[in-house]
Order: C-alpha cells, then structure tokens, then sequence
C-alpha cells in the first residue's frame, strides 16, 4: 500500500482541469517538462539560500504541484490521445531528474549526511529504473511500494515543512534517510518480484 493506490480519486478531482488545458491545446509533454524544470529551479532555490530556512516552505507547496501536474499530463496522454513514444521518455526522465534535484537540498541540512542523502536519490533513480523494466519482460509497469514516488515526495514535503516553520531539524532524524534507503531497497525488491510473478 503506497500512497500511489489513492491516485484515481486525485485524478477524478482534476479530471475538469485536463479537459480546460487539453482545450487549449496543452499537451502531456509541455506539462512534464513543466513538472521537470519547476522542480529543477525549485532545487536550486533550496541550495543557494538552504541557510534560510524558511525558503523549504516552497518545497510541500511545490511537491503538491508537481503531484498535479504529474497526474496531469498522464491524463492528457491517455484521455486524449496524446500518448508518444517521446512522452514515455520524458515521463520516466523527468520524474528522476526532478527527484534528484529536490532531495539534493537536504545533502547539506543537518542531522543528514551527503552520503546518505545520495544513496537514498541513488535507490529511487534505482527503484524506477526496475519499474519501468516490467514491460520489456511481459508485465506491467511496477509501482510497488513501500516507498514509491508519492510515499517519497510526502516525506521530503514533510520534511521541506518542519524545517521551514522550525528552522532545524532535530538531530535524532539522522535514522531517516538510512531507514528511507532500506525501504527503498525493499521497494526494488519488491517491483522485481511482482514483474518476474506477473510474467509467468
């Protein structure tokens, strides 16, 4: 159970606003790369001024965002035929790329470590990595949790969120980004499990 399993009512909520942008003429890609390059200068805001952090207020506002428009463009790809072969690649790109430049803030935000940080942004880029394989052995693409995007997303928001009201993060949240990259590993795991059982 992640919070991906909650993913139609979301989409049932924005289904109104796809069919005002597909008027429009908006199509899935252009809202990808928005996802992509919003979360990329969102990243960046966080690194140049991580020592104010009030800024990391952006980051759950832009996490909820990026989870609409990722809802979005998905939407606009299958309910109106915009599906390409560039848009799956942009789809699978852009979701890592956008990953790795909003969790790389938190390498310098005490009480993690560098390491840590990049093994966890290693495990997701990882763990979608073995999701999108399912198909190119006769299953589907896997989203297996415990710890898929939207799990990872709600817990850096989280974080984006204490840390803004706050202005520190207590030092016993070190365990986090280790336990973060054992569920990672479980989530690889498990997304290699159910693909090999579903091509049987």
């Amino acid at each position: 159970m992640t919070l991906y399993d909650i993913k139609p009512r979301f989409q049932s909520l924005l289904r109104p606003m796809v069919k005002v942008a597909a008027d429009k003429g908006i199509t899935a890609n252009q809202v990808t790369l928005a996802a992509a390059i919003g979360s990329v200068i969102v990243g960046a805001l966080l690194l140049l001024f991580s020592q104010q952090t009030i800024v990391f207020l952006i980051l759950p506002i832009w996490m909820f965002i990026r989870m609409a428009l990722n809802a979005i463009d998905g939407m606009l790809a299958r309910e109106f035929n915009q599906k390409s072969h560039l848009g799956a690649y942009l789809n699978e790109v852009c979701d890592v790329v956008s990953d790795a430049a909003l969790f790389i803030p938190f390498a310098f935000v005490a009480p993690f470590s560098p390491v840590t940080v990049m093994l966890v942004i290693f495990l997701a880029m990882l763990s979608e990595f073995v999701g999108v394989i399912g198909p190119t052995i006769g299953a589907s693409r896997r989203y297996d949790g415990p710890s898929g995007k939207s799990d990872r997303a709600f817990l850096f928001g989280a974080l984006g969120l204490w840390l803004g009201l706050v202005g520190v993060l207590p030092m016993w949240l070190f365990w986090l980004m280790p336990l973060m990259a054992v569920l990672l590993s479980i989530t690889i795991f498990n997304r290699i499990k159910q693909a090999l059982l579903e091509a049987k």
